[in-house]
Order: C-alpha cells, then sequence, then structure tokens
C-alpha cells in the first residue's frame, strides 16, 4: 500500500477518497484553489497546496502544476476523484511519465471509451449490444443522418458526461439549433465540440452496471438505476435497479464485464446502458451508452447492497494487488438509495445557486458524503453539490422510507436548494412502486415543484423567534396600555409574503394569527408548542429564519418601513440570474422582440442558460458584451414599447 497520495480533486470526492485513505494509514495530500482555501478537504487533508486561482483552468486543470505538487510531498500516486483530469489520458500518461502511479484505468483504456463514438464501434466488435444512431466522423450531415435514424432522436457529444452537450430533437425544424448549442456547450465543457446522434427511446430507463477490473480479469457489482434524471443529470439513484430478474441482470452484467474486458480495464469504472421500460425489462431491451472510467459519483449504493468498499479497492489494485475477488462471491444485499442535494433555484428551472451555509447537519441513520461544512460558502466557481444521503434497508421499502425520513431531518439554511424537490420526488406514488423512467421528472415537474401550502404552526415559530420570545423571559413585546401584549410582522417565504399578528396572553402563553389563521402556542417542561404540534430545530442568520420542518422553510423578516414598497420585477430589464459569464448576445439596439425570443445565453456552473425577453417590445440598450463576467442580478440587456404600443 501506498504511503502518500495526492487527491486531484475537491469537495465532497476529495473527502470520500480521504476517509478510506486516512483509515488504511495513506497520508493525503490535497490541493486547492484559491476560493477553496477554507475547503472542508482542505482542512481534512495530512497536506494542502495551493494550485492556482478560482477558475478551474487556473487550478484543478493544471495537470502539470498537481504533478509537481505530489513529487514535491513524496506522494507516490494520484488519485483523480472524478470530473476535473479523471478522464483525460495526457494527464495519465504524464503522472506515469513522472514516475507516479494513476490510481485509474490506462490512458489507452480511457482513449478506446473517452469518444462515444469510438467507443460505440469497440462495443459492437466485443458483442455488446448498441443503440441504433450514428457514430461516424462526417459532422457536417447529421440533419440528414437524423432524419434517417427517425425523430425522436439525442444529440451528444462525443467527448461528454453529466448531461452537457446533449438535447433531445423531437422535429427536424428543432435540429440545427439544438444542434447549434449542444457544440456550444460541448466545446466549452470538453474542449471538444463533435457529436453524435442517437434514436431516442420513447421510455427509457437509464441502468448502469459497476464494474472492476485490475488489468486481467474483471467481475460487476451488479446494477444502479439512475432513472431519475432532469436535464439529463440524475437527482436519486438506487441499486438495485426495481423489476429486475436474474436473467436480465445476468446478460447485462455479462456484457459490462465483456466490456471491461475488452479494454483491459483496470480500477472501477460503470458501463452504462438505456433499457426499454415500456414492456418490462427485457434480455434483448437495453443497449449500451457509454462507459465512465472512473468511479461515480453514486457508487456509494454499490458499497451500501455489496459491502465493498470501491475507493479501498480502487488502492489495492493501483498498488499492485490483484483482484481477488471472484464473479460468484458477491452478493446484493438489501437495497439503497442515494439523493443529491444541491444548492439550486427549482422554481426558477433549478438554476445553480450560491451563497453561504449559515447551517448544516445531517440526520442519524443516513451516509452523508459531503464537502462543506456550516459556514462554508458555495460558490459560483464549482459544481454546487452541497452532498449526497444514502440510505440502506433489507428492502426497497423500507429503503425508500429511509431517505424520506433522512430528507425530512435535514437541516440546511443560508442558500436555496432542492431539498424540498428531493423530499416530493421521494414521496411520488409511481417512484415509490418503482415505476420509473427518464422522463418521470419531466411529466410530474408541476406537482413535484409546487409551492407547499403555508405552514402555519412553522410560521408561527418563527415569528416567535424574531419577536425575541422563544429563550426569553422578557415578555414586554410592542406597544401595550392595559391590553395584552401585542406586536405586527411581515414575514416573506420566497415569492409569498405572511402577515402575523402576536398576542401574548402571558408568560409562554401566546395567539399568532398567521394571514388570519390562529396558531395557539405554548411553552411548557418540554419546550413549545404549536397547535399541540412539538416545535421544529431552527437556525437564524441575520434576518433570515430557517425553520426545519418540510424539509426546511425560510422566512426573512420584512422591517415595518420596508412594507410599503412592494418590490415587483421589471419586465424591460433582462438580469442575470445567476453569476456567470456571458456567451452569446443575440440583438441589437432598435431590434423588435418577440416573448419568449432568445436574447442572450449566459454560461454558469458548466451549463448554458438561454435569457428570453419577457413581453414583446424594442431593444433600448445593450449593457454587456460577449465574454463579461457578471454578477446575479447585473442588467444585461432593456426593452422598451414598441412605437406604436407608447403611442
Amino acid at each position: 500500500m501506498f504511503d502518500t497520495i495526492l487527491i486531484a480533486n475537491r469537495g465532497e470526492i476529495a473527502c470520500r477518497v480521504m476517509k478510506t485513505a486516512q483509515a488504511l494509514g495513506v497520508r493525503c495530500v490535497a490541493v486547492y484553489s484559491q476560493a477553496d482555501a477554507g475547503a472542508a478537504h482542505v482542512a481534512m487533508a495530512d497536506v494542502a497546496h495551493c494550485i492556482g486561482g478560482p477558475a478551474v483552468a487556473d487550478s484543478y486543470l493544471k495537470g502539470g502544476r498537481i504533478i509537481e505538487v505530489a513529487l514535491a510531498t513524496g506522494a507516490q500516486a494520484i488519485h483523480p476523484g472524478y470530473g476535473f483530469l479523471s478522464e483525460n489520458p495526457e494527464f495519465v500518461e504524464a503522472v506515469e511519465a513522472a514516475g507516479l502511479v494513476f490510481i485509474g484505468p490506462s490512458a489507452r483504456a480511457i482513449r478506446a471509451m473517452g469518444l462515444k463514438d469510438a467507443a460505440k464501434k469497440l462495443m459492437e466488435e466485443a458483442g455488446v449490444p448498441v443503440v441504433p444512431g450514428y457514430h461516424g466522423a462526417d459532422q457536417e450531415g447529421l440533419a440528414a443522418r437524423a432524419g434517417e435514424i427517425g425523430y425522436p432522436v439525442l444529440i451528444k457529444a462525443v467527448a461528454g458526461g453529466g448531461g452537457k452537450g446533449m438535447r433531445l430533437v423531437e422535429q427536424p425544424a428543432e435540429f440545427e439549433r439544438a444542434l447549434e448549442s449542444a457544440r456550444a456547450e460541448a466545446r466549452t465543457a470538453f474542449g471538444n465540440d463533435a457529436v453524435l446522434v442517437e434514436k431516442f427511446v420513447s421510455k427509457p430507463r437509464h441502468i448502469e452496471v459497476q464494474v472492476f477490473g485490475d488489468g486481467t480479469r474483471a467481475v460487476h457489482l451488479f446494477e444502479r438505476d439512475c432513472s431519475l434524471q432532469r436535464r439529463h443529470q440524475k437527482v436519486i439513484e438506487e441499486a438495485p435497479a426495481p423489476g429486475m430478474t436474474e436473467e436480465m441482470r445476468a446478460a447485462m452484467g455479462n456484457a459490462a464485464v465483456r466490456a471491461a474486458e475488452a479494454i483491459g480495464y483496470s480500477g472501477a469504472g460503470t458501463v452504462e446502458f438505456i433499457v426499454d421500460g415500456s414492456e418490462g425489462l427485457r434480455p434483448d431491451g437495453f443497449w449500451f451508452m457509454e462507459m465512465n472510467t472512473r468511479l461515480q459519483v453514486e457508487h456509494p449504493v454499490t458499497e451500501a447492497i455489496t459491502g465493498v468498499d470501491l475507493v479501498e479497492w480502487q488502492l489495492r489494485v493501483a498498488a499492485g494487488e490483484p483482484l481477488e475477488t471472484r464473479q460468484e462471491e458477491l452478493r446484493i444485499n438489501g437495497h439503497a438509495f442515494e439523493a443529491r442535494l444541491y444548492a439550486e433555484d427549482v422554481p426558477a428551472g433549478f438554476l445553480p445557486a450560491t451563497g453561504t451555509l449559515t447551517h448544516l447537519a445531517f440526520p442519524e441513520g443516513a451516509r452523508a458524503d459531503t464537502g462543506v461544512r456550516s459556514g462554508d460558502e458555495i460558490s459560483p466557481w464549482y459544481d454546487p453539490m452541497i452532498a449526497k444521503l444514502i440510505t440502506h434497508g433489507p428492502t426497497r421499502e423500507i429503503a425508500l422510507k429511509r431517505l424520506r425520513q433522512a430528507l425530512a431531518r435535514t437541516e440546511v439554511a443560508g442558500s436555496v436548494t432542492n431539498l424540498a424537490f428531493l423530499g416530493a420526488l421521494a414521496a411520488h406514488e409511481g417512484f415509490g412502486r418503482g415505476e420509473v423512467d427518464t422522463g418521470l421528472i419531466g411529466r410530474e415537474i408541476a406537482a413535484l415543484t409546487a409551492v407547499p401550502e403555508a405552514n402555519r404552526q412553522a410560521l408561527a415559530q418563527a415569528a416567535l423567534v424574531e419577536a425575541g420570545l422563544w429563550d426569553s423571559d422578557d415578555w414586554q413585546v410592542g406597544f401595550h396600555l392595559w391590553q395584552p401584549l401585542a406586536r405586527v410582522m411581515v414575514l416573506d417565504e420566497g415569492e409569498t409574503r405572511h402577515a402575523l399578528r402576536l398576542l401574548v396572553r402571558g408568560p409562554g402563553d401566546c395567539l399568532v394569527d398567521c394571514d388570519g389563521i390562529t396558531v395557539e402556542a405554548l411553552r411548557g417542561p418540554g419546550g413549545w408548542t404549536l397547535d399541540g404540534v412539538r416545535a421544529w430545530p431552527f437556525a437564524v442568520a441575520g434576518d433570515v429564519v430557517t425553520v426545519f420542518a418540510d424539509h426546511g422553510r425560510a422566512y426573512r423578516v420584512i422591517p415595518a418601513l420596508d412594507r410599503a414598497a412592494e418590490a415587483g420585477s421589471d419586465a424591460s430589464v433582462i438580469e442575470a440570474p445567476m453569476p456567470g459569464l456571458v456567451q452569446k448576445v443575440e440583438v441589437t439596439v432598435g431590434q423588435q422582440v418577440a416573448l419568449g425570443e432568445r436574447l442572450a445565453v449566459l454560461e454558469a456552473m458548466k451549463m448554458e442558460h438561454s435569457l428570453t425577453a419577457p413581453r414583446d417590445g424594442v431593444v433600448a440598450e445593450v449593457l454587456v458584451a460577449v465574454g463579461a463576467q457578471v454578477e446575479a442580478g447585473a442588467a444585461l440587456i432593456r426593452l422598451e414599447d414598441k412605437a406604436e404600443d407608447a403611442a
């Protein structure tokens, strides 16, 4: 086993690798950007070195600098984690040329699977079924190829992953614009704008098989179902796949092992399949999509059902040990789920969010893989993942109940998150029955993102906290003249404004009128109750009170002088919804635009975001140039009425 390794990554995966490595007595070296100087993975490491500025191109993609740090700190090997340089064959060769070990597959294996078109040809030769499509070098005649394949089709970046550079096209008229957008996103994310075109399966399931090899022999560790996706990115994963038969499991597992052994694979990898779920799972109803030549984000569910520490296996094989486990020795034990908790604004279309996590706590009984702590910042520079919550149980039903409980008891404040969305998804009846496909979230998006009804008890609790009554025995609240003490306040919950009136009847005895509905709040020996319901944990940061009921509900206190100033959005000004880089400006001053017309494209957190006209009008001002880095809320374009409308 190595004495020292360097982890060429950040966040939760860097912490995950360190946890296993340090448990094996291996010294861990971290690298970090200037934006990550106070990050959790830096604090966890035995040694940490700054390698550059906040941008990934100036830090986590600087392979030469990372190798320099490894040599200077006495590291014998480099673990890439996932993302960044994890699937870069040139980096693997540079690591090995420096006399270090790359903890992962060979450069040859990465190249074989790195381009989706070449990988599909290789899989066909290995007898692995592939999706009908065009994977050739002709990048000019793709529209014609799509017509031959038959709509709907998927455009996919050949060097891509994570849903970037991928577009679903349902009609021929949409193809060219989708192709342009996919290429632009692929060029930004991977430095390669080549794409392929595939047939889109109408009711697809995304099932992947975990493989592990030592360069000579490979085994599979069963399958994961990753069908719950939005924008082609996974949201909740589970293992094993619901409805899987032993016959199909054997067929998919054998195909995945053939794929791994065909390229002499070493280390952990994932073979991803698209599965036709329209008539149940059939051994002839799955096709190879791609192979991820690295550890996957969702690897913990496989660890939960097999009892295998995949990072430990990675370290041992990289250190020269053979893979001793035989396929027949591997067993499935129970069921596991993983939910990805992100800082993102769900009602705004899942836009990535930033902020300082003023409070973060996870419940007992669930595994939480995270790279942030209370007080840490979610910056605009990197993926906004906060944590992965993993639950395990003897059956799918029990594991899912534990996931629902874990999501309900997770406490996070300081940034908007997708926690409530995850809770709604975990509670979805169809998902509960195992009826999953990649279109489920899209079909049910309105119900899954619906703003829940106001929780009057949680509102009353926030009002009591803001009034200073929660832990205080000072009951002098507001003005009173020989009458019960009262106070009026206004709280914002997202886009909803609540009017509240506190009426103090005596110590520990209040009535709180919440939008015309009265809640009785009493403080006894066991703490506060609200209409007989025990109060929830809460956190306070500035003028925001977050009550951890219903996956966390945040209330902002509105000062009295601000109540009359009802802030309405200006439909004439198009603002940046998040920090980002202006990639395109598609209008000029004087141009007439229609409602919904695309005006500009903002690149943020490795994804494209189109900004559209909120109404018909004329472009009065273009306030930003292509290439500008803008902050959230920055004015980009101003519209004015058409001349005839103004008249």
